[in-house]
């Protein structure tokens, strides 16, 4: 019998993000017929895997984008050259302006409080939640969902189940871990002062996000190692298993969660920080909801720039404000703005 060898080839990959895009395209690209132990390296933006398909390099490249190009990626022999996003820049710029401005428009109207003097409310949550599902959240825990996804797959069984207990274990754990952090910011006795030192840490933090958004850093996502996502999905499907991913997503490096926990902690009561972690969570839920029953492939469309960089603005400004009531509230600066 004649074993057939087997050649190694390494792509560049054009419209990775983050773990998540990672995950996607070692997915698709496994399940090719001749493609083995396909790898995505995010830092060098390449894919490398073994293959017994005679075609040339330029034809692989071809045939396996036509499989990957409707998520926004494509390979290539050769590195590309990125496209200059200064246009996409100053389109999202006046959009982010806008609902900037909507939102002081709203809030100065009394008909919802977003919490733009300083203090972080439920409905600034729930925003920042949004905005978060489809950035740093989407990197992070996007890319649990879809290793979670990808066990229950090869496991055969229906995802509805798993996925709900999933998001059910990150609601209620947002929402007990949340009003724990009130609690013990209460218990603390957190002074005016410090309350104030906390609320600007977490504006310091949005502005960061934000520039992160709009591409002012290289890497604008933050990504887990990738043995993390190896060992979901390789962990045996039990009931408890999702559920226990789904607390955990509590404790995940993303900066926007954090930013919530410190508002949480300055909230100074269990109620307060339950219902600013619980609006925050479910802010993020419809785009993790989507990515996990495989329907979510707007953060690598044609759009997503425009959305990212509109999106950080919004961010920055919220941010800024933020910040600005903080300085003021400690009689650093003077009150800017009587919002």
């Amino acid at each position: 019998m004649t074993t057939q060898t087997l050649k190694t080839y390494t792509f560049h990959v054009v419209g990775m993000h983050c773990n998540s895009c990672k995950i996607l395209i070692e997915d698709v690209l496994n399940e090719q017929m001749g493609i083995e132990h396909a790898h995505v390296d995010l830092h060098q933006e390449t894919v490398s895997f073994e293959t017994s398909l005679d075609d040339s390099q330029h034809k692989l490249a071809e045939m396996l984008t036509e499989k990957i190009k409707h998520n926004g990626y494509a390979l290539s022999v050769e590195k590309k050259i990125k496209e200059k996003v200064g246009g996409v820049m100053w389109q999202a710029l006046p959009i982010g302006l806008a609902l900037l401005a909507l939102f002081f428009i709203v809030q100065k109207s009394g008909i919802l409080n977003f919490g733009l003097g300083g203090t972080v409310t439920p409905v600034t949550s729930f925003i920042i939640g949004l905005i978060a599902s489809v950035s740093s959240c989407l990197a992070v825990v996007g890319g649990l969902v879809l290793s979670l996804s990808a066990t229950v797959s090869q496991d055969k069984i229906s995802d509805v189940k798993p996925m709900i207990l999933f998001h059910g274990g990150r609601l209620i754990s947002f929402a007990l871990l949340g009003g724990a952090l009130g609690a013990l910011g209460s218990a603390l006795g957190i002074s005016f002062t410090v309350t104030a030192i906390l609320g600007i840490v977490a504006s310091v933090v949005m502005i960061v996000l934000g520039l992160n958004l709009v591409g002012v850093f290289e890497k604008n996502m933050i990504a887990l190692p990738s043995g993390v996502f190896s060992f979901f999905r390789t962990v045996e499907h039990k009931t408890i298993a999702p559920l226990l991913v789904g607390v955990g997503t509590f404790f995940l490096p993303c900066g926007f969660t954090q930013a919530m926990q410190v508002a949480a902690l300055s909230s100074g009561s269990f109620m307060s920080g339950l219902l600013i972690m619980t609006a925050f969570a479910l802010g993020t839920l419809p785009m993790l909801a989507l990515l996990s029953f495989g329907a979510a492939s707007f953060a690598q469309s044609k759009h997503a720039p425009l959305f990212f960089k509109s999106a950080g603005v919004l961010v920055i400004g919220l941010g800024a404000f933020a910040l600005l009531a903080g300085l003021a509230g400690l009689g650093i600066i003077e009150p800017l703005f009587n919002i």
